[in-house]
């Protein structure tokens, strides 16, 4: 597996939810070429080639994170063991990397979405470093180069990799608040 892969199945995660609350019709006409999971609207949304996200997916399918649904040739990410990859060995396999204090897009507990949830006392927020970001903090690779542009195009993606990265850089309590979180959101559909 690669850190990109992981992007790539929230993304579809995301796409299925904005299915359910803006319907079929909604998210085609919004999406490159009329179909939203095509790897051609994947790469305009993500950033990522179209290869690696074909690339990406084959091996998502052939690690069990995914499957092929035959009847629309649709990929669809197998929520209970993506979920069960990111709590329980992302931290290991993707671990965070933090570096100096930059600007940025604020993520894990500094998300907007997330803030105010826990408060650590004597600690910097934390950024994926982007030029155009407006908050200052400790900065944390992304999982993918291009993720802080895709996340701020999409709320429900952002949600996602912000709890995403609370589990890979929090410690027991944050981890415990963050997977609480990343459950409901994930298994809510």
């Amino acid at each position: 597996m690669k850190s990109q892969d992981i992007v790539v199945l929230l993304k579809l995660i995301s796409l299925q939810d904005q299915e359910l609350t803006k319907g079929v019709d909604d998210l085609r006409a919004e999406s490159v070429g009329g179909d939203p999971y095509s790897v051609r609207n994947l790469e305009a949304l993500l950033g990522i080639s179209k290869t690696e996200i074909a690339q990406s997916i084959k091996r998502s399918v052939a690690s069990g994170i995914a499957r092929k649904d035959n009847s629309k040739s649709e990929i669809k990410p197998h929520r209970r063991n993506l979920f069960g990859f990111i709590t329980n060995g992302l931290r290991f396999v993707f671990p965070a990397q933090v570096g100096s204090m930059q600007r940025g897009v604020p993520t894990a507990f500094a998300a907007p979405m997330l803030e105010g949830l826990l408060v650590s006392g004597g600690t910097y927020n934390y950024v994926w470093p982007f030029a155009s970001g407006r908050e200052m903090g400790q900065s944390v690779e992304p999982l993918f180069k291009s993720v802080p542009e895709a996340a701020l195009q999409d709320d429900r993606l952002y949600e996602y990799l912000a709890l995403v990265d609370a589990i890979r850089l929090g410690n027991q309590r944050e981890v415990g608040l963050a997977t609480d979180h990343l459950r409901s959101r994930i298994f809510s559909k």
